[in-house]
């Protein structure tokens, strides 16, 4: 997991066509409109607290967070149980699952090979922020 990538100021719009994209059957041709979107307001909650991080690794392919993606993450939500976390432990960042029961505390993978994280005594935990968007690359350019 590589450092942040700060959020830089600024409107990064695109064009969006406002047409229902079938992932079934194909459905006939239908009119549409065109539109200028704010990425921004599209993919941050909150764009003081947004940082983009590139995920390295194999441990969350089972939820779709592959090696090479980019992930947003927001400092401002308060993590919770079952949440998608960027986490330090002992000053070494890694995107898991938090499981939070009372006083058991816990990282989880998303993929078999990996087991969860429990933490041995002394160890330092922080939950750095919250995953909020993958941002998944479908083709190699």
């Amino acid at each position: 997991m590589n450092f942040p990538i700060p959020y830089l100021p600024g409107e990064v719009s695109m064009t969006l066509i406002e047409c229902a994209v079938h992932a079934g059957f194909p459905s006939p041709a239908a009119d549409y409109a065109q539109s200028r979107i704010d990425l921004n307001r599209h993919l941050l909650i909150n764009e003081n607290a947004s940082f983009l991080f590139r995920v390295l690794g194999e441990s969350m392919t089972g939820i779709g967070i592959y090696d090479g993606d980019t992930l947003i993450v927001d400092r401002s939500i308060t993590p919770a149980h079952n949440q998608i976390v960027l986490a330090v432990i002992d000053d070494e960042f890694t995107v898991k699952r938090l499981y939070r029961r009372g006083q058991d505390v816990r990282l989880i993978a998303e993929n078999p090979a990996f087991p969860p994280i429990i933490l041995k005594e002394g160890q330092e935990l922080r939950i750095w922020g919250v995953v909020t968007f993958n941002l998944h690359r479908l083709l190699n350019v």
